[in-house]
């Protein structure tokens, strides 16, 4: 489990430190901001639904730490081009997994979100990664 927790560790440092996705907001149609009053990580993200209704850009701003950084990112690489009802499904998935508090085994549909499967037990955290998750819900529900 050691191997496994390693790689995991790896994943969202790799996303921390080349976060896929990160850029200007203002173009896109609808934004939503979210912040984390306790840690003070913050990000908005943007979206632009193209007529058949996929996410046609999904592009994020902020700043905070490593986690809330990561799961932008890769929160962004997996639900980049997908239909809204299918970004709409990564969420509530990722969702579980972090509500799961590490009892949930990750589907491969959640890629690299599944390295996120160590923060469901530290409760502190879990705000963090689901910050950039949040904002793009709420964009989903205005679009």
């Amino acid at each position: 489990m050691s191997d496994l927790s390693d790689l995991y560790r790896e994943v969202i440092l790799d996303h921390s430190r080349r976060p896929i996705g990160r850029g200007d907001v203002s173009a896109a149609e609808v934004t939503h901001h979210e912040l984390n009053p306790t840690c003070g990580d913050e990000v908005t993200v943007g979206i632009t639904l193209s007529p058949d209704g996929r996410l046609e850009t999904l592009v994020w701003d902020g700043h905070g730490c490593s986690i809330s950084t990561a799961s932008a990112s890769v929160l962004t690489d997996l639900a980049a081009g997908a239909p809204r009802d299918e970004a709409i499904a990564l969420i509530d998935e990722f969702r579980a997994l972090l509500r799961g508090g590490g009892d949930l085994e990750p589907s491969e549909r959640l890629g690299d979100a599944a390295a996120f499967e160590g923060v469901a037990r530290l409760v502190t955290r879990v705000k963090c990664a689901m910050l950039p998750w949040v904002a793009l819900e709420a964009c989903l529900k205005t679009a």
